[in-house]
This record gives C-alpha cells, structure tokens and sequence, in this order.
C-alpha cells in the first residue's frame, strides 16, 4: 500500500517562495512504495551542553509502539539553512517591538558561515511577509528595524502554517527552521488547533519558539471557537454527543474512547489529543515540543538574545535520524525516541507525524 506523508525536508520543490503562498495551496505530497521518515533530534547533557559524539544504535525509536531500525546522517552542521523568523507585532506583541528590532545580530550568530536564505514574517490578527527569502543579513537587519506595532490581534497558528508553507518551496537540500516569538495563547487565528496540529506535526521543520504572557483578554472564547473534536467517531459511536450529558468535557470524552482501539493505535491517539491540548494551553512551547525544537520563556532583548545563543550551539549539532515505518496506517503515528544508555542526557525529537492512504483524496 502506498501512504503519502507530507515532509518538508523532502517533498519540497526547487522554486524559491519570495511571495506570499496562496492560502488554498495544497502542500507537496510525496508518493513512495516505503514512507521515510526523517526524525531530526538535539542530545544534551542536564546542563543544556549539546553532545555530538553518539552513534545510529545508541537511539531507541518506536512508532506507535514499535521499535524501528534508523538510519543517522553522518554530517547535518553544514548543510544550508533556509530560516524564517516569525515576530508578533500584534495583541501583546507591540510591547515588544522594539526588542525585535535587535534581532539581527544574534539570528546572523545562529546561522554561522553556512550558506542561508531567511524570511522575515510579522503577524498581529494575520500574518504578512515582510522580507522574502534573502542570504543579505543587512536586508534582513533592515526589515526588522522597520516593524510597526500591529492590531490586537496574535494568529499564531495562521503565522506558523503561513511559515512552514513558506519553507514547502525552499531547495530540498536545506534545513528548515522557524523562529517565532509569540505570546503563549492564540486569538485570531482562522486555522483550527486540528489543522494546526497536523501542519505541524507534517513537517520535519525544527521550530524554536520564545513565548512570553498573553493578556487575560485573550482566554476563554477564542479557544473554544478554535477547538474541535480531535477523534470524531462514527454518528452514535463514543464521540457522540450525550443529550443526558450536553456539558461533558470533550478531551476526557477522547480519552474514554482510547479503551476501543488498539494498544498502538491508542497510544498515537494519546499523542494526539496530548498534542491538541498542549496548543490550547501554550502554543509556542507545545509546538516546539511536536517538532523537536526547543522552548524559551521570553522577557526582555536580553533574554531573547542569550537564548538566541543557545539555538545557535543546538542547531548545527541535531542528529538526523531517518527510518522506514515496519507497519505503516494512514493516520497519525505517535513518535518516542530515547538512548539505550546514558541516562544522564537529554533527547528532544519529533513527537510524530501524519500518514495518508494514497488511494484517498489529498485532505
């Protein structure tokens, strides 16, 4: 059977995006007899110091459950980097401006001597591309100097699915990363967390988000517009509403339904529902988890600067695994990667990602 699974670093084309993508794009799927999945991932000591001396069999990696046999690239440091740096400028964002504006600096330290391309998006109630995809540092400098504090607004589920579709056209041999600072709760976003939550989880973008305290304002209502069912079920089956119970908790109802699926099964559906609650709750932190990216707590230019630093040691010394699924299904497969040994360090990976029937239509 085929299964087509939407990986950036893969499946994107040669053209380079210097526009803004059409929002009823469809992303590039990518048609094989056997999905590889690649799974990139950043070891570190307790201390945060990044270890880069491990080999393809000191990994475990499970999918659904099932171990896999990996593969690991020899040398991903000097590969080139297409980056896009997406800045709230909207909600509470326009606080922060200013800061934004001495990004360049420390983005230019992140990236090192390889050769780049990097975007700049600024988002408030919608998200807008500021500079096209440019290796001239200065550009980038200047586009970034030159932001305005936006609506009240803060769509950063639209801001990141803006991004990643950005990357899609990016040259397949680069590397893909997404910077975005945000605040930690979304409102205005016209995409929803499920839509969010499969983007995200179909790309093999690291995304490193710095997050800071949204307003009081923005809880309640907004998420429960961007909410939905994340397993619904067949009419009358377990995810059925209840007219005896018209108030129950969805999520909880979910987790009722795991009871009905098989172990591997139920434990992508956990991922899942795990994935969709996180977004809820903090956006930029859970999204950096479902891709293996880092989270940092954002107050200050001084802040983001020393973290932006610690990207710049983690970034060129990420593993990149890859493997071929031993029992793939279209749907969503829960990813869990660790050492056979080492206790003492530290793996962040991608939490998973999206498979689809090739004989079902594209969604």
């Amino acid at each position: 059977m085929k299964f087509l699974l939407c990986l950036v670093f893969v499946a994107a084309t040669a053209a380079l995006a210097q526009g803004m993508p059409s929002p009823d794009a469809r992303p590039p799927m990518l048609t094989t007899e056997t999905t590889l999945v690649l799974v990139p991932a950043l070891v570190k000591t307790k201390a945060g110091e990044p270890v880069f001396t491990l080999r393809a069999d000191d990994f475990l990696l499970t999918d659904d459950g099932v171990e896999q046999k990996i593969d690991l690239d020899d040398d991903t440091g000097s590969e080139p980097l297409a980056l896009v740096v997406a800045v709230e400028t909207g909600g509470a964002g326009a606080r922060h401006v200013d800061n934004y504006r001495q990004l360049a600096p420390s983005i230019e330290a992140l990236i090192g001597a390889v050769p780049h391309r990097v975007a700049v998006v600024e988002f408030d109630g919608e998200a807008r591309l500021d500079q096209g995809f440019t290796s001239d540092m200065a550009v980038v400098n200047g586009a970034l100097r030159d932001l305005d504090a936006g609506d009240r607004g803060a769509a950063i589920l639209d801001a990141l699915r803006y991004s990643v579709d950005l990357l899609r056209n990016q040259p397949p041999s680069y590397r893909r990363a997404v910077l975005l600072v945000s605040e930690t709760l979304d409102h205005g976003s016209k995409e929803s967390l499920e839509q969010a939550l499969r983007a995200v989880s179909e790309t093999n973008t690291a995304i490193y988000t710095f997050g800071f305290s949204s307003g009081k304002a923005a809880a309640g209502d907004e998420l429960a517009r961007i909410y939905h069912d994340p397993t619904p079920g067949p009419p009358g089956g377990c995810m059925a509403k209840d007219p005896a119970n018209p108030d129950r908790n969805r999520l909880g109802q979910a987790f009722d339904c795991l009871g009905l699926l098989a172990p591997p099964l139920r434990l992508a559906k956990i991922a899942a529902i795990a994935g969709m609650d996180g977004l809820q709750r903090n956006v930029p932190e859970s999204v950096a988890h479902l891709t293996g990216g880092e989270y940092f707590k954002f107050s200050d230019a001084r802040s983001l600067q020393r973290d932006l630093m610690a990207v710049s040691h983690h970034l060129p010394n990420r593993y990149l695994l890859s493997y071929h699924p031993q029992a793939p299904h279209p749907g969503y497969h829960a990813i869990v990667l660790r050492l056979k040994q080492y206790p003492q360090l530290v793996v962040e990976a991608r939490a998973g990602y999206w498979a689809e029937d090739a004989a079902a239509p594209a969604p």
